[in-house]
């Protein structure tokens, strides 16, 4: 069984790599789970892990000729499998974001569930490619019609290169969105996964260098992630024919 993920959104801002460790976490529970962070140009999942100090990372694994195995760029951290990306701009220049299809080949054979918490922007291929690459792709937004226009937007993209929509998340929920929530299932290839409450709670767990669901594990935002997570029905695949998918995916020259 293995199946990826692509965890996205349209902008900055929205919470989501607070979403993809927290999903993570909440999907360990029943399954092997793999984190990595396919932000290659603004990574941060580094810092919610408390994996700022780590040596190799997978900008190494991207960099043709390093000699760096996949195994070394994985470290074990609250339940999770967890692949950072570093945040050096150098290393961002060398990294060919292409590469990234042979380490989600590779991680397949060894695991349940793939999350790619993807880049907010889609204007280039390392942006682009984790959606590429995703069985699914789960849309974190705030609440908000300007939000909701760019998760559409998301959608769009995966649609066009064959990948399906998980769900709606919706984050930083400050009052029921009730409405937003009726609009996004309208238009939505996927169902609302959960309204995650708004929580100073969230920034008080990076800091910490722990994924929100260990630092507060009791909190309304735990508990709705929590149940985000029960509505994702993770699919069977085989993980060597997965793994020969990833090889082969097509990398866009432009979205």
């Amino acid at each position: 069984m293995v199946e990826a993920f692509a965890v996205a959104s349209g902008k900055g801002g929205t919470g989501k790599t607070t979403s993809t460790l927290a999903l993570g976490m909440a999907l360990s529970e029943d399954h092997d789970v793999t984190v990595v962070d396919a932000d290659t140009g603004m990574a941060n999942l580094l810092f919610h892990a408390g994996l700022d100090d780590v040596d190799v990372t997978l900008h190494d694994l991207l960099v043709e000729e390093t000699g760096t195995t996949v195994a070394e760029a994985t470290y074990d951290r609250f339940g999770l499998s967890v692949v950072p990306c570093g945040t050096s701009l150098a290393a961002f220049s060398e990294a060919d974001p292409a590469r990234l299809r042979d380490v989600v080949a590779d991680l397949a054979a060894d695991t349940d569930v793939i999350l790619l918490d993807s880049p907010a922007a889609l204007g280039s291929k390392s942006a682009i490619l984790p959606i590429v690459l995703a069985d699914r792709v789960v849309v974190v937004v705030q609440p908000t019609i300007p939000a909701l226009s760019d998760g559409l937007k998301v959608q769009e993209y995966a649609r066009s290169y064959g990948t399906d929509v998980a769900g709606v998340l919706f984050n930083k929920v400050r009052e029921r969105a009730d409405r937003v929530a009726e609009q996004a299932e309208r238009r939505f290839g996927g169902q609302t996964l959960a309204q995650v409450p708004a929580t100073e709670v969230a920034r008080e767990a990076r800091r910490a260098g722990k994924p929100l669901l260990a630092y507060a594990p009791e909190s309304d935002a735990a508990a709705a992630y929590r149940r985000a997570a029960a509505r994702i029905d993770v699919h069977d695949g085989d993980e060597h024919g997965v793994a020969d998918r990833f090889r082969c995916a097509v990398a866009p020259d432009t979205p």
